[in-house]
C-alpha cells in the first residue's frame, strides 16, 4: 500500500460526495428539459457553494475554461475557506472538476450524466488546457506498455488480446459517437471488435474499462483534455493503464497551450503525469448509468442519490447511497 498523504489526510473523504452530491442534485432539476446552460449552470454554483464551505486553501486547475469564458470555477480560481478568508484554514490542493459531465445528456435525459471532482496535492494535476486530448485506457491486470499512443489502433487491440488470451474480436472498445471517429470505428469493426458507442461521458467511458460487469476492454478515441484528467485521477485509485496526447486544431489552441506551460505539444503523457501523488476521486450520478444510479426525488421529499469516492494510497472505493431531507436541496 502507498504511503498516506499527511496534506490528504487533512480532507475528509466523505467531503469530496458532499461537494459532488450538491452539484448533481441542482443539475437534476434540469433532467430532460433541453437546457443545457442552465443544468450546467445549476451545477457549476452548486459545487461552487460546497467547495467554499469546507477548511482548505484549493486552485482549480482543471475547470469551466478560462476566467474570461467561465464565471465562476474557471481555471486559476481559489476556492475554499482558506482561499477566501486568506488565512491558514488547511490544506493547499490542486482541484480538477466537471460539475456536469455530460450537459447534453442531461437536458435530453440520457444515461451517464455525472457531477466530477478530483483532488490531489498541490501541483498533483496536470493543468490541461481546455482542448481535444487523444486518448487510450485499459483496466487493471495487464502488463505495463501493453497499450501505446504510438502504435495504431489495431495494434493496441492485438497487443491487449494477446495479454488476455483472447482474439482481437472478442474485446470490446468504448468509444465516443462522435463523425471524428468514423475511420477509428472502421478500423475496429475490421478487426471484428465490438464497440460500445457512447453519446457523451468520456470519463464514465474511460472508468469502464475497469469494471468487470461493463465488459468494456479499452477506451479510444478523442475527447476533452480536462476529462482526460479526471479519469487518469480516477485510474489512479482503482487500477489500469492510460495515456494521453493534446490534439490542436489552430494557432489559439496551440497560444493556449503554451500560456499553461506546455512547451511539448507532442507529448503523450502516461497516466502519472496526469495524475501523481496521492489523489481523491469522487463522482455522484445525474443521471443512471452504467457506474452510478441518478438522482431520485420521492413522493415524501426525501432525494436519493449514488455516487463513489476512491482514492490512490489506499486504493480505497467507497459506495455511497445517499437519502436528504435537509432544506439545502429543495
Amino acid at each position: 500500500m502507498a504511503e498516506r498523504s499527511k496534506v490528504l489526510d487533512r480532507v475528509l473523504v466523505l467531503e469530496m460526495v458532499r461537494v459532488t452530491e450538491h452539484a448533481a442534485v441542482a443539475a437534476s432539476r434540469l433532467i430532460g428539459r433541453g437546457n443545457e446552460k442552465a443544468a450546467d449552470a445549476a451545477a457549476v454554483e452548486a459545487m461552487r457553494e460546497a467547495l467554499n464551505e469546507l477548511d482548505f486553501d484549493g486552485t482549480v486547475v482543471i475547470g469551466e475554461g478560462e476566467r474570461d469564458e467561465a464565471p465562476m470555477l474557471f481555471i486559476g480560481e481559489k476556492v475554499g475557506r482558506g482561499a477566501l478568508e486568506g488565512k491558514p484554514a488547511g490544506p493547499r490542493i490542486d482541484i480538477a472538476l466537471d460539475p456536469l459531465e455530460g450537459t447534453t445528456i442531461t437536458a435530453k435525459a440520457g444515461p451517464n450524466a455525472l457531477a466530477v471532482l478530483a483532488i490531489a496535492e498541490e501541483g498533483g494535476l496536470l493543468n490541461a488546457p481546455d482542448v481535444y486530448m487523444d486518448k487510450l485506457a485499459v483496466g487493471p491486470g495487464y502488463p505495463e506498455g501493453v497499450i501505446d499512443l504510438n502504435r495504431s489502433p489495431s495494434d493496441n487491440v492485438r497487443a491487449v488480446a494477446a495479454a488476455k488470451g483472447v482474439a482481437p474480436g472478442d474485446l470490446i472498445v468504448c468509444v465516443l459517437d462522435r463523425p471524428r471517429h468514423e475511420a477509428l470505428i472502421a478500423e475496429l469493426r475490421g478487426l471484428g471488435c465490438g464497440i460500445m458507442l457512447i453519446p457523451d461521458g468520456d470519463v464514465a467511458g474511460v472508468i469502464a474499462t475497469t469494471n468487470p460487469e461493463t465488459g468494456i476492454d479499452l477506451y479510444m478515441g478523442s475527447g476533452g483534455a480536462p476529462e482526460g484528467v479526471l479519469a487518469a485521477a480516477a485510474l489512479r485509485c482503482v487500477g489500469g493503464q492510460m495515456q494521453g496526447r493534446l490534439l490542436f486544431r489552430n494557432e489559439d489552441e496551440r497560444s493556449r497551450a503554451r500560456r499553461w506551460g506546455i512547451t511539448d505539444l507532442d507529448r503523450i503523457y502516461s497516466l502519472t503525469d496526469m495524475a501523481r501523488g496521492d489523489c481523491i476521486f469522487a463522482a455522484t450520478g445525474v443521471t443512471d448509468g452504467s457506474m452510478l444510479k441518478g438522482v431520485k426525488r420521492r413522493k415524501d421529499g426525501s432525494i436519493t442519490t449514488q455516487s463513489v469516492v476512491m482514492r490512490s494510497s489506499s486504493g480505497t472505493i467507497r459506495w455511497v447511497s445517499g437519502e436528504h431531507r435537509s432544506h439545502r436541496y429543495k
